[in-house]
């Protein structure tokens, strides 16, 4: 190891406690855990992909030039079976920026030890990186999370990439917050119902989801994104940002102040529509 190599690593390890904790949602510590395995090719959640790009200064691929591992009374918050490397990369495409990088990255990363109990030897391997710039350090990065480190498998990048596209797209879909109105209407028929439920946002953008149930047919649900409730709304698809918005967001049951209604039957209704929502969008799996 050179000796411009360690002072530029004692550089970084006190910017990066500097700045500790700072800025990005997802960061909780100079250095993020990395539990990946080097050669594992299965893609991360599309949920936890959308958190790490939308928590992100930049999502780049990058090769490691060199590192060092930090020594244990050195690194704070170290978790037992992980070492602390300090990573030198260079930058080999840049997937999504909102600003310029140089050709060289250096940062902090929590990884596995070995089975031989060593920190693993990463040099020439190739990963993707979820991180924020950090101020007035040119060419210093601190990663946004645990999975902010990714092997650069072909799979993994198609799933971020993918993620990358939607988001710069778009389209315009806020979060979910809460609920806030719940009505649930018998119709003429037996067997015949709507049930409207009004969500908050964090912008206020008006978003509603509707159940329609027809008698000998079975219960059809949609999503509208403007004032306009639309009884022909369909259902989001999956892996989409407005299925992430849903899936991810939307509280498990019903809350009683947000019934517009008292009677029973209207409640149990509006509940047993919501549980048909439920099951239909599925489990978060991540996020």
């Amino acid at each position: 190891m050179t000796v411009r190599f360690m002072l530029r690593m004692r550089s970084a390890m006190a910017i990066f406690a500097l700045f500790a904790g700072a800025s990005a949602p997802l960061a909780g510590a100079a250095a993020q855990d990395s539990s990946v395995p080097m050669a594992q090719e299965a893609v991360p959640e599309y949920a936890d992909l959308v958190e790490l790009a939308r928590a992100s200064d930049i999502v780049a691929r990058v090769v490691v030039a060199d590192q060092a591992e930090v020594k244990p009374e050195r690194a704070p918050g170290l978790a037992a079976g992980k070492a602390r490397l300090y990573l030198e990369a260079q930058t080999q495409a840049l997937l999504a920026a909102r600003s310029g990088i140089g050709e060289s990255l250096s940062f902090l990363v929590d990884l596995p030890l070995t089975e031989r109990g060593k920190a693993p030897r990463i040099k020439k391997q190739v990963y993707l990186i979820f991180a924020d710039l950090v101020p007035s350090r040119p060419g210093t990065v601190q990663l946004v999370g645990p999975g902010a480190l990714q092997p650069a498998t072909p799979l993994v990048e198609a799933a971020v990439r993918r993620v990358l596209n939607q988001i710069a797209q778009g389209s315009g879909t806020p979060n979910v917050t809460g609920i806030r109105e719940v009505i649930s209407v018998a119709g003429n028929l037996a067997g015949e119902s709507e049930t409207q439920i009004f969500l908050e946002t964090d912008t206020g953008a008006p978003v509603s989801l509707s159940v329609i149930r027809r008698p000998s047919m079975a219960p059809h649900w949609g999503v509208s994104w403007s004032e306009i409730v639309d009884a022909s709304a369909t259902a989001p698809a999956p892996e989409t940002l407005e299925w992430y918005a849903l899936a991810c967001h939307l509280p498990r049951a019903l809350p009683g102040a947000a019934f517009l209604q008292g009677d029973p039957t209207s409640r149990a209704r509006a509940e047993a529509d919501y549980r048909v929502i439920l099951d239909s969008l599925g489990p978060c799996r991540g996020g």
